[in-house]
């Protein structure tokens, strides 16, 4: 299995390596996105019924808000700001 905390040693220099750190974030971030998607008009239609007027929303298994609930990825590194 693959770090992606590992320090590689390339070149005789130290450089620290996050192969596919950045791109399974990506994956999980869209994949999420995905998940918290409204359904198509037509999937309302053929659940609730013609007559019922309900949010395409209320029709998708995972709620989500960005704000409400996270994700449990952790943010970037920024660098420091401030000297001292």
């Amino acid at each position: 299995m693959f770090n992606p905390k590992r320090k590689r040693i390339i070149g005789g220099d130290k450089m620290t390596s996050t192969k596919n750190g950045r791109y399974q974030k990506k994956i999980k971030l869209s994949k999420a996105n995905r998940r918290t998607r409204w359904a198509p008009v037509w999937v309302v239609l053929k659940k609730m019924g013609k007559g019922k007027k309900v949010h395409p929303s209320a029709v998708t298994h995972v709620k989500r808000h960005w704000r409400r609930t996270k994700l449990k990825i952790k943010p970037r590194r920024m660098n420091k700001n401030y000297l001292g």
